[in-house]
């Protein structure tokens, strides 16, 4: 019920107001369960992509956004559950995983349509980046539902990281057609088939939104890119510092330079009225 209304109103909503185009609607199967496996690049990912579907599609979500005290808290645990997100607690990563596989396995159960981010986090920068295979591939072949790769065109744009009010400008939504991955059926246990599921995925999201592939994860590159600001910002301040001491230097001998030529001029003036 409560979905119902949010989607009503939120999914509307958005449709108005940003106007996604959509490519590849009629790869989203009519019923029965299905994975949408898709590129991250804005918060907003989670809310556009089940804006254009007709049928409910679940992704999870950190177990802070139900927890958090106060009435901002319960608003947004209501907002988030009304569009279909499951909490799921991140406190430990292997923790986090294994409880987002048991939520897609149950959802995917029921018939319906789960959503993931193989890459596991949004991109820091734009690109695509490595998938991370324990959970698609593992729900994948838990389940047996066909994966729906499916690209976000844009939405960074329309409300970067840290940007609270979005940008109004018209996303994009390429969805392309089912993969089905029955012939690894009971090898859930062999690292190397679910790496090959997961880049299988993340290649076709890939062609689909035409984004730079990096062979590496994408929390990696967001520890690389922290790392080097903070470099980058250590050495302003010691650019800023070294200034400082030197404008302080110059400050110094003007000073001193001023006070000797004071004391010259003066001898010479007493020597001539001397004279």
């Amino acid at each position: 019920m409560l979905y119902g209304v949010m989607k009503l109103s939120l999914g509307n909503g958005l449709k108005l107001a940003f106007r996604p185009w959509v490519e590849g609607l009629e790869n989203i199967p009519a019923e029965g369960p299905a994975i949408l496996a898709s590129n991250h690049l804005s918060f907003s990912d989670s809310f556009f992509l089940p804006a254009v579907l007709d049928r409910k599609v679940t992704f999870i979500a950190k177990a802070e956004y139900f927890t958090t005290p106060g009435l901002k808290g319960r608003l947004t645990a209501a907002f988030f559950k009304g569009v279909g997100q499951l909490p799921v607690d991140r406190s430990g990563a292997r923790g986090a995983g294994e409880a987002a596989i048991r939520s897609g396995i149950r959802v995917l159960e029921r018939g319906e349509l789960f959503g993931i981010y193989p890459e596991g986090t949004r991109s820091p920068d734009g690109r695509l980046y490595r998938g991370k295979p324990g959970g698609l591939a593992r729900v994948a072949l838990a389940t047996g539902a066909p994966v729906v790769p499916v690209a976000m065109i844009d939405t960074e744009k329309i409300q970067p990281p840290g940007k609270v009010v979005p940008k109004l400008m018209r996303p994009g939504i390429r969805i392309g057609r089912p993969l089905d991955f029955s012939r690894y059926q009971g090898m859930d246990g062999d690292r190397f088939v679910l790496r090959s599921i997961t880049d299988e995925v993340m290649y076709e999201i890939m062609k689909l939104s035409g984004q730079e592939y990096v062979d590496m994860y994408a929390t990696a590159a967001k520890r690389m890119i922290a790392e080097r600001e903070k470099a980058e910002k250590a050495e302003r301040a010691q650019a800023q510092k070294a200034r400082k001491a030197a404008t302080k230097a110059e400050e110094g001998d003007a000073g001193e330079g001023g006070a000797s030529g004071g004391t010259s001029g003066g001898g010479d003036g007493g020597a001539d009225e001397a004279a």
